[in-house]
């Protein structure tokens, strides 16, 4: 029993620097303040989630009169934007560590010079463009495949998988080319599932969204329907009373997230998923391994037990793909590793997501544990 209490007390002690979005709400709500004063807006616009994207912060200037940025700092950014482009939601940038550069959610959305010194990184590391057979479709398992519906985001996240798809302006996929891809479901009957992404399909308007599901609920041989989406974690604002009468008509509808640290897990995000399960969805979430937030076993278990409290069901731990312009938020293998160690065992088993790598050549994912792998010699 006193090595129990042994292990445990060494989290609980660890656990207490670990920053939450619902021990840091008063500090989020100084900034929330400092936005709207800047952009002389009103509570009521705060909630709405176009809003929030008509008025996302992407220039260093307008970003340094929020949170502290030195002259060195907006020079870098300035210079990343010419190559990268970004984007934060003001709900995002109310997360942020007002004075910490590097904060966990600062990391992920404000560009780095690191960015430009990524020589090793690749554009399309899952191959994408060759597993397309359709525009708007990618295929890379037997039962299911994607849609891209879209290249918009609430925040652009600087490791994301798809930065390639960002370019210079937001455009979702024309109707022609979402029907296109409907008729590729309906012609190969072994699609079972079917995962609408992007980008973040959510900023699809409601219409569209509703024509997406309408149209995949009455493919008798699609059994479920996923949706991938970030505005959870990014603008949770985004989960309307409409949008959910519109998920609770085309059951069953998963929802799959991206939570990656627990600053992340907010009372609004709360919310957000509170109305979600209600119109009867499930939520998963996949995170990203990611060096600087996340790579710590103490903070991968606050994140899974902050998402547990809101009945988000962790998923996948994803080791951070190889993109062009993000080798700096990449870990090895071994660590990753040692953080699943640290939380089988040591916590329940619905708080251990499943570690897994992707292939490379779109082959898939490949789940990674001590048991399986073996060294010769």
């Amino acid at each position: 029993m006193g090595m129990l209490k042994e292990y445990a007390s060494e989290f609980l002690s660890a656990k207490h620097y670990i920053d939450t979005g619902f021990s840091i709400q008063e500090e989020a709500r100084e900034i929330k303040m400092r936005i709207l004063q800047l952009f002389n807006a009103t509570e009521k616009d705060w909630q709405n989630w176009r809003w929030h994207l008509k008025n996302r912060i992407a220039d260093a200037k307008t970003l340094s009169k929020i949170i502290k940025l030195t002259s060195k700092e907006i020079e870098k950014i300035s210079q990343v934007s010419e190559i990268f482009r970004w984007a934060i939601s003001p709900y995002y940038v109310s997360l942020m560590s007002p004075t910490d550069i590097w904060g966990p959610i600062r990391r992920q959305s404000i560009p780095s010079i690191l960015e430009l010194y990524d020589h090793s990184g690749v554009d399309d590391p899952s191959a994408e463009e060759d597993t397309s057979p359709v525009e708007a479709v990618v295929r890379r398992y037997p039962d299911r495949l994607i849609i891209n519906a879209t290249n918009q985001c609430a925040t652009f996240c600087r490791h994301c998988q798809r930065r390639r798809k960002i370019g210079k302006q937001d455009y979702s996929a024309s109707k022609g080319k979402l029907k296109e891809a409907i008729a590729y479901i309906k012609e190969n009957k072994e699609i079972r599932d079917v995962i609408i992404t992007g980008g973040d399909p959510l900023l699809l308007s409601d219409g569209t969204i509703e024509w997406l599901l309408s149209e995949l609920s009455q493919i008798e041989h699609v059994e479920i329907k996923r949706i991938g989406t970030r505005t959870l974690a990014t603008l949770p604002q985004r989960i309307t009373d409409n949008l959910c009468k519109i998920i609770e008509k085309y059951p069953p509808v998963y929802m799959v997230t991206q939570f990656n640290h627990p600053r992340e897990v907010t009372p609004d995000a709360a919310k957000a998923c509170d109305k979600l399960i209600k119109a009867g969805a499930v939520i998963n979430n996949q995170t990203v391994l990611l060096r600087g937030v996340n790579n710590s076993p103490h903070v991968m278990r606050v994140l899974n037990h902050e998402l547990l409290k809101i009945r988000v069901q962790p998923y996948y731990l994803f080791q951070a793909k190889p993109v062009r312009g993000t080798s700096h938020f990449i870990t090895s293998i071994k660590e990753g590793l040692e953080i699943m160690r640290a939380l089988r065992g040591h916590t329940s088993g619905l708080a251990v997501p499943q570690y897994v790598v992707s292939a490379p050549g779109g082959l898939g994912k490949v789940p990674v544990c001590e048991a399986n792998i073996w060294q010769d010699g």
